[in-house]
């Protein structure tokens, strides 16, 4: 195998070993778990299925793009019902909230957000069952937004 292809395997491979790390610090951290049980009303909150795709490194924190996807056939007895962003150093950590359904055909949304600081952006996916989901993203920001006083 060439070594860039081996290079890029394995730092893909690091990645998402280290993305699970991290959301399940996410869940240990008191100030995130707060806030998951708070938008998730103490509901179990599962690693996967959801991807948050974002640029690493954002040079304005006051339009970050966000795509998030979740893994799911969309049909009516298994669709998404909601996917809800988080970033914690905001201000107001809670940034949007999207409801979903079966008719929406994909589970799938696309926006931009503000970030006040160098942080994990979250998305929580509830699924028709009950169940919740999480991925997220690491995003360096450059130049500051959200900022109070």
């Amino acid at each position: 195998m060439p070594d860039r292809r081996r290079f890029l395997l394995t730092s893909t491979a690091l990645a998402g070993g280290l993305l699970c790390a991290r959301l399940a610090a996410a869940q240990q951290n008191p100030q995130r778990a707060a806030l998951l049980r708070e938008v998730t009303g103490g509901a179990p909150v599962n690693a996967g299925r959801v991807t948050v795709d974002t640029p690493p490194l954002a040079d304005n924190g006051h339009s970050v793009a966000v795509r998030v996807m979740v893994d799911s056939p969309m049909t009516a007895q298994d669709h998404v019902r909601r996917i809800t962003l988080l970033a914690e150093r905001n201000p107001r950590p809670v940034v949007a909230s999207f409801t979903l359904g079966p008719h929406s055909g994909k589970a799938e949304i696309a926006t931009r957000i503000r970030l006040a600081d160098i942080q994990d952006v979250l998305a929580l996916a509830q699924l028709s069952d009950g169940s919740w989901w999480m991925g997220g993203a690491h995003v360096v920001v450059t130049e500051l937004a959200c900022l109070e006083g």
